[in-house]
């Protein structure tokens, strides 16, 4: 079990620092849930089954879908289309999918063990962890809650298009308007009507 937290506990630092150190936000994405998903297999074998499940749903799985949300919402146009077709190449997956390798290995290795011993490791239940939770960590949960209202906040801020102005009162006497409305591209003088041959 030493070997198995240890073995974690690298993958997370590295995956971590990859993190830190990519400068696409794709890549450095995808080495941010490998980072997350060890966190998980450490909190499992440290005999925190549901601490574990919930690092794989609430962060590996809904908070990454909202980080990668943020990154298509801040695309910035055809530039940034062929850019990102061009990091999502074979290579980019070669060191997520070797830390993951890993961690699968570990979890595999993990479900097939005969169970460990009650005394060895204190399992925490749900039930004490909501008391916990909603108990003397109150305060924390609401301020958590707060922050992420804050950055879903935000991101709608950064993700929201202004409507264009129109430049002047006359926009709707313009030269695509008359010809949608199938009236003549030239302007109508003191002489002719608009639409006139």
């Amino acid at each position: 079990m030493h070997v198995l937290f240890y073995i974690s506990g690298a993958i997370a630092i590295l995956a971590t620092v990859m993190t830190i150190t990519r400068l696409n936000a794709v890549h450095a994405l995808l080495y941010f849930i490998v980072s997350l998903l060890s966190v998980a297999v450490i909190f499992y074998i440290l005999g925190a089954p549901f601490i574990a499940a919930l690092e794989v749903i609430i962060y590996a799985g809904a908070i990454m879908v909202l980080f990668v949300f943020v990154v298509m919402m801040l695309n910035l146009g055809e530039r940034a289309v062929e850019m990102e077709s061009k990091w999502l190449n074979a290579r980019m997956w070669i060191g997520p999918e070797i830390l993951a390798a890993v961690l699968i290995a570990e979890v595999v290795y993990l479900l097939s063990r005969p169970p460990i011993e009650v005394n060895a490791i204190q399992y925490v239940e749900p039930r004490e962890v909501s008391l916990a939770l909603f108990g003397p960590y109150l305060i924390g949960v609401e301020l958590a809650s707060m922050l992420l209202l804050g950055a879903l906040v935000g991101a709608y801020h950064l993700g929201y298009r202004k409507p264009k102005a129109l430049e002047n009162a006359d926009a709707d006497n313009t030269d695509a308007t008359r010809a949608a409305a199938g009236g003549d591209l030239v302007r109508a003088g003191h002489d002719r009507r608009a639409g006139a041959a």
